[in-house]
C-alpha cells in the first residue's frame, strides 16, 4: 500500500515570515494579514486540498541578533509587525469543518493556568480542531521585554516547559471528570463537585493549588506539537510531542533526524510512529516544469540576502554579519536553535562546508528547509522520494507568496499524488487527534498526559 503523504500549512499572523522579501511580489497578499478574510479565505483553500492544518507560527520579541540591533529586520519586514495568531482560529473554524489548526505560544512568557483556559476554550469552539506548538523561546528579545535579563540557558528552558506541561497535564487531564457536568435541572444541580478535582500543584516554578476553570473539551489536552531538534528538544519531544515539526537541508540530514527522533520515542515507552514528524519545505509549481521554473526565477529576484541573514541569525544565535560571506559558520555554540547550527555545520550535498553566502541563497525563499520546483509530477516524485528516503510523514509548507503557493499546490501537486494514492482522496470530519492517528480523540494511554487523569482528591 503507498503511503500517504500529509500536508500542514506554515503561516504567521505577519508579512515576512520564511520568504524575506517575497512580500514585494505583485501576487503575494501576505499583507493582508490583518483582514480576517484573508485567514477564512485561506482556511477554505487549505480545507479544499484536505490538509491536515494551518500551523500559525509565532515570537513574541524581535531578530535582533544580525547587526546587534533590530533596524533590519523592521526594514525588511521580517516577521514584524505580528499579531496574535490565537485571535484568528475562532473565525477560521466558523467557517470550516476539517481543517486542524496548530497554535504557537511559548512556555517562558505566559503563566499555564490562564493558557489552560484559552487553549480549552479554543477546543470547545474548533469542535476538537485545536493543537499547541510548544515553544520554550530563541529570541533574546523576549525575554528582555517581559523583565528578564535574557533567556534561561536552552536546557535549562526545556527543564522549565517540563513543570509547566505538568501543570497543564493536571488541569486538563485530572481537573474534571468526563460526566461532572450533569446539569440537572430538577436538583438544580449544573456540575457535580464530587466530580472536579483540585490539582495541588507545588513546584520549582509554578504553584498551582485550584481546579481548572474550563468544563472537559473534545480532545481535552490539544494536540501537542514541538518543534526542537536537540538532543534536549528530542528528549523532551518524546515525552510529549503527537507531532514533530523539523528542518533540515538535505535528505541525509533530514533522515538522521526522523531516526533519532523514532528512536526517542521508543525510549519513553511510545510507538515510533505516536508522533507525525512533518519537514518544513517550500514547493513551487505550475502545469510544467518549464513554468515552475520560469516562476522560481522570477521568486528569486525578490528574494534579499539581508533578509535571509537576518532571520538565520535569530534561528542560529549567531550574528552572521560578523562573517565575510563566504566565510563557513565553523565549530560554534548556540543558545537558540541548535539543530539550525548543526544542520549547517554538516557538509552540503555538493560535499563541501556551507558558507555564509550559501546559507543567505538557501534561505531566501523558505527558510531552513528544501524547495522544491517542478510540474505537479516532478514536485510529487520528489516528495515521495524524500519519505521513502527518510521516514518522515509529510510536510510543513511554507509559501513563497500567499495564498498563491498553496494555491499551486492544491492546483497542480495534490491530484497527481492523490491519483497516484499517495493522498487522501477524501477526509473524514473529526478532531484533529483523530485525523492525525484514527485512534479517536483523547490522548493514549501511553502519553505522559495520561498518567494525570486519576488520583486527584475532589471538592466534594
Amino acid at each position: 500500500m503507498t503511503r500517504h503523504i500529509r500536508f500542514n500549512a506554515f503561516d504567521m499572523n505577519c508579512v515576512a515570515h520564511q520568504s524575506p522579501g517575497l512580500w514585494r511580489h505583485p501576487k503575494d497578499q501576505s499583507h493582508r494579514y490583518t483582514d480576517i478574510s484573508y485567514w477564512t479565505e485561506l482556511a477554505r483553500l487549505l480545507e479544499r486540498g484536505r490538509f491536515d492544518g494551518l500551523f500559525i507560527a509565532d515570537v513574541l520579541g524581535t531578530y535582533d541578533v544580525y547587526g546587534g540591533s533590530d533596524e533590519a529586520a523592521i526594514r525588511q519586514g521580517a516577521q514584524i509587525p505580528v499579531a496574535d495568531p490565537l485571535l484568528l482560529v475562532s473565525a477560521m473554524a466558523a467557517v470550516t469543518e476539517q481543517l486542524g489548526f496548530g497554535i504557537t505560544t511559548g512556555t517562558g512568557f505566559e503563566h499555564p493556568y490562564p493558557f489552560a483556559r484559552r487553549m480549552s476554550t479554543l477546543d470547545h469552539l474548533t469542535r476538537g480542531r485545536i493543537g499547541w506548538n510548544v515553544v520554550t523561546g530563541y529570541l533574546p528579545s523576549a525575554a528582555r521585554n517581559m523583565g528578564d535579563a535574557g533567556l534561561l540557558d536552552h536546557d535549562a528552558r526545556y527543564d522549565h516547559a517540563d513543570e509547566y506541561l505538568e501543570v497543564l497535564y493536571k488541569l486538563w487531564e485530572g481537573s474534571w471528570e468526563d460526566d461532572a457536568v450533569v446539569r440537572d435541572r430538577e436538583r438544580g444541580v449544573y456540575v457535580d463537585p464530587s466530580k472536579v478535582h483540585h490539582i495541588g500543584h507545588e513546584g520549582q516554578h509554578f504553584t498551582v493549588p485550584g481546579i481548572h476553570l474550563s468544563e472537559p473539551s473534545p480532545q481535552r489536552t490539544p494536540v501537542i506539537f514541538q518543534a526542537g531538534a536537540s538532543p534536549r528538544g528530542v528528549a523532551f519531544a518524546a515525552e510529549n510531542a503527537e507531532a514533530v515539526f523539523v528542518g533540515a537541508p538535505s535528505k541525509r540530514v533530514l533522515a538522521q533526524t526522523v531516526r533519532n527522533i523514532r528512536a526517542a520515542l521508543v525510549d519513553a515507552g511510545r510507538d515510533p510512529y505516536s508522533a507525525r514528524i512533518y519537514a518544513l519545505a517550500t514547493i513551487i509549481t505550475d502545469a510544467t516544469d518549464e513554468a515552475a521554473d520560469a516562476k522560481h526565477s522570477e521568486y528569486r529576484t525578490y528574494t534579499t540576502a539581508e533578509g535571509a541573514l537576518v532571520f538565520m541569525s535569530g534561528w542560529m544565535g549567531i550574528d552572521l554579519s560578523t562573517y565575510d560571506l563566504d566565510d563557513p559558520i565553523g565549530v560554534v555554540e548556540s543558545n537558540a536553535i541548535r539543530s539550525a547550527v548543526a544542520a549547517f555545520q554538516e557538509t552540503n550535498d555538493e560535499g563541501r562546508e556551507w558558507t555564509i553566502r550559501d546559507i543567505a541563497d538557501w534561505a531566501g525563499i523558505g527558510g531552513m528547509g528544501p524547495l522544491f520546483v517542478g510540474s505537479g509530477e516532478t514536485v510529487a516524485d520528489t516528495l515521495q522520494d524524500w519519505v521513502a528516503e527518510t521516514d518522515v510523514d509529510g510536510f510543513n509548507l511554507a509559501y513563497a507568496v500567499t495564498p498563491g503557493s498553496f494555491e499551486d499546490v492544491v492546483e497542480h501537486v495534490i491530484p497527481v499524488l492523490v491519483a497516484r494514492g499517495a493522498y487522501p482522496a477524501e477526509k473524514e470530519t473529526a478532531t484533529l487527534r483523530h485525523t492525525l492517528f484514527g485512534r479517536g480523540d483523547k490522548l493514549p494511554d501511553e502519553h505522559r498526559g495520561a498518567r494525570y487523569r486519576q488520583g486527584l482528591p475532589s471538592l466534594a
